[in-house]
């Protein structure tokens, strides 16, 4: 009695409800996940600052992964979503990922992180070179398109969904499209 091995203090649970769309039970499981990954860094029992230090490195998480290794933008989707943005994450970031990719998350907040992931150079917009990237991912990087293909693609993404005609995406103009995509919310998700 008394000697049962805790993973987080009821506070630590807590806090991770309050901050995503999990239930106690979820974030456990999400845990025993992350651990599976790397049980020789990961401790069994984490305590706070573990839970943002402890990293798993990006090479791990894309490969070990599987929700992740099958995804085309499983690189960028780490790098997003870890606090050091080379993809390595923590158990704190890898709840985040998941939470957001939960099907309790509101479509605003993968709406977001959808803009996030395309928005390679971070710059705040989706331009010509965001889309080509999101490209050469979506094809596997095969010879099926050409790079003057992809530049075609990328320019008529561009003509259809740039209201402002700066010649690339913002933020609002990147939500409008996704709004009109009806499969958006089904597949920017992850089940746990």
């Amino acid at each position: 009695m008394g000697n049962k091995l805790v993973t987080f203090t009821d506070q630590q649970l807590e806090n991770y409800q309050d901050c995503t769309f999990f239930t106690r039970k979820e974030i456990l499981r999400v845990f025993k996940r992350f651990r599976e990954v790397r049980p020789d860094v990961v401790p069994k029992q984490m305590k706070k600052n573990e839970a943002i230090s402890v990293r798993i490195p990006l090479e791990d998480s894309v490969e070990k992964i599987p929700e992740i290794h099958e995804n085309p933008f499983k690189r960028r989707i780490c790098e997003v979503f870890s606090r050091d943005g080379k993809g390595n994450l923590s158990f704190e970031d890898f709840l985040d990922l998941l939470s957001v990719f939960s099907e309790q998350a509101p479509r605003d907040i993968k709406v977001f992180y959808a803009f996030r992931i395309y928005d390679f150079d971070s710059d705040q917009h989706i331009g010509l070179e965001d889309i080509d990237k999101a490209l050469v991912l979506l094809t596997r990087n095969t010879e099926d398109l050409t790079p003057e293909d992809r530049h075609q693609i990328a320019e008529k993404v561009i003509e259809e969904a740039d209201v402002d005609g700066d010649g690339k995406l913002s933020y609002m103009e990147f939500e409008h499209v996704i709004s009109r995509a009806p499969d958006f919310f089904s597949t920017f998700h992850i089940r746990i």
